[in-house]
């Protein structure tokens, strides 16, 4: 089954920023609800747009979405010190996003993964930068997955992140996407493979068509998980029909549930 990581609690986001500067819960909850109602299989939760306040903006934020939450959460921050409070907040196993092959990066959350019970998000980033291609992507998962199996991390819960890198400035990066996708599902066995989305389709008009279809391509190259907006239909809805299409939804039983919710429409 597809892993659908709902994106929408993250201070970046304006209405979120205000909910918790005004501390005001309702809003939080019901974005929340929402998520989950539309088929999140996780929350992300990420407080890190209001710097100096993440560590106690997080804490707020975990406190008030798990007296609703009934899904994990994704706890999501580059600091350590942040993350071990969350993981000692959390009632459910989390997942954790994200750790990189940047040496500062690297050095400090290997230490804070060791001995977790969590997936864990793996970019494919190094001091070097983005990579350059497919078999670059695939030799960075490797060195990702060995570093994390070898303090504990089963490799089921590896999540590696090939990077999506925008379409408009190399039109070979989405065919680069769907190789690295297949190349570390077919080099690295076990492994699991997320991304986001949004990135494929910068600086072009209609982004969220381009989205939907890259989602599609990507599914059937054997991604696994993908952070997007559950509460959107329609990206929901080509994620149900692919699924379907690629035979993994027993009597088209989800995509019948979608339609008949209204969430699946021609």
């Amino acid at each position: 089954m597809f892993c659908v990581v709902g994106e929408r609690i993250n201070t970046s986001r304006k209405k979120v920023q205000e909910a918790v500067v005004n501390k005001d819960s309702t809003y939080i909850q019901g974005d929340v609800k929402k998520q989950q109602g539309a088929g999140a299989n996780f929350i992300d939760v990420n407080a890190g747009a209001r710097i100096g306040y993440e560590k106690v903006d997080m804490e707020w934020l975990l406190t008030v979405i798990q007296e609703v939450v009934t899904i994990p959460l994704c706890l999501d921050s580059p600091d350590p010190e942040v993350l071990e409070m969350a993981y000692g907040m959390v009632k459910d196993r989390p997942m954790i996003n994200s750790i990189s092959l940047e040496k500062k990066r690297y050095d400090a959350m290997m230490p804070f993964l060791k001995g977790k019970d969590c997936s864990v998000v793996a970019l494919c980033m190094d001091d070097s930068g983005m990579p350059k291609s497919a078999q670059d992507v695939i030799e960075r998962a490797r060195r990702l997955v060995k570093g994390l199996e070898g303090i504990g991390i089963r490799r089921e819960s590896i999540f590696i992140d090939p990077l999506i890198q925008p379409i408009s400035t190399d039109t070979t990066k989405g065919v680069m996407a769907m190789d690295s996708v297949r190349g570390i599902m077919r080099e690295i066995p076990g492994v699991r493979t997320i991304c986001g989305l949004s990135n494929i389709s910068y600086g072009l008009p209609q982004r969220r068509i381009i989205n939907r279809t890259f989602l599609a391509l990507l599914m059937c190259a054997g991604l696994d998980a993908a952070i997007i907006d559950p509460i959107d239909d329609k990206i929901m809805g080509v994620l149900k029909t692919t699924e379907m299409l690629m035979g993994n939804d027993e009597y088209c039983a989800n995509y019948l549930k979608g339609a008949r919710a209204g969430q699946i429409v021609s």
